[in-house]
Formats: structure tokens, sequence, C-alpha cells
């Protein structure tokens, strides 16, 4: 590692991956010299896949990415940043409806450590309708979720509803 190398860290559940998060990820990688996507376990949530799914999952999807590394966290992000040398926490925002609960988040996080910034970052206009839950509930019911998850992605979400592959 680069002692002057700018890391970010881009927290979530990432149940599942979705092509917002691939947005954000590839536009945070022109941003900083390393990325660390950190599947974080969040108890408030039901999960579809495990945290080691999700991990294995994001890797495939970027595996020709030297500069960006899959990990996996439980505990406080501003602890997760400090081991990780990271400088900043992305997070996307698709809504103005996502605004207050990630600035009271960001708001905490600096307080807890003033050395890390929180930078966000707009999903593209095309994924602003997309979420991990939204996709789980279309897939639920059999619906169609081609183009809003990669190709991989959606394969393993087909595999936990067998009865609905009709799509």
């Amino acid at each position: 590692m680069k002692t002057n190398e700018k890391i970010a860290i881009y927290p979530g559940s990432f149940d599942p991956l979705t092509n917002g998060h691939m947005d954000i990820i590839d536009r945070a990688l022109k941003l900083f010299d390393r990325v660390i996507v950190s599947v974080m376990h969040n108890p408030k949530k039901s999960s579809l896949f495990s945290v080691e799914e999700r991990v294995d999952m994001i890797r495939t999807c970027f595996n020709s990415k030297p500069n960006l590394e899959v990990d996996s966290f439980d505990g406080l992000l501003v602890d997760y940043t400090r081991i990780k040398n990271a400088i900043a926490i992305v997070r996307g925002m698709r809504a103005i409806s996502d605004f207050e609960n990630e600035f009271q988040m960001a708001l905490m996080n600096r307080r807890l450590n003033r050395d890390v910034q929180t930078i966000f970052l707009m999903t593209g206009l095309r994924w602003i309708f997309t979420s991990s839950s939204i996709i789980k509930e279309v897939a639920t019911f059999g619906g169609d979720i081609t183009g809003m998850v990669p190709q991989p992605i959606k394969l393993k979400v087909l595999e936990k509803f067998p009865l609905k592959q009709g799509s």
C-alpha cells in the first residue's frame, strides 16, 4: 500500500448488489486511488444472502479492478476506516428521502472521527428507482430484474426463487 494513497470505503448491505451500486463504485474508483466496498452486517435487516455470499458476488462483478477491494465488517464504520487508513466514506444518494438519514450518519461519523470525510454521490438517473429491497420484491413475485443488477447477481437472485424463473 502506498503511504499517501487516498482510500475510500463504500459501505452497505448490498443485498443484492444493484447496477446503481455499480455506478457509484465505478465513479468512486475515478476519485480515489483505492475503494474498499465493505459489506456491513445490518441486524435491522433480514438478508437474502449471507455476508460471505455478498462479498463473493461483488468480487465476481469486479474481478478486473486492481484498485478495488471487497471486504466485510461488523461494528462502527469509523473504526473500520481507521483500520483501513481510509480518508473518506462514499455514500450513494437516490432521492431527497435518503438525505436525512445519510446526513445524520455523516454527522455522527464526523463527530467520532474528524479525519474522515463523507462523500455523497448521486446515483445516475437511470438507477434512481433501483434498490436492493425493490429487486428482492420483484424477484419474489417472478418479475424480470434484467438490467437492474449485473448478470452474475441476477443468476444468484434467481437461484433463491427457483419457482419464479419465468423471467
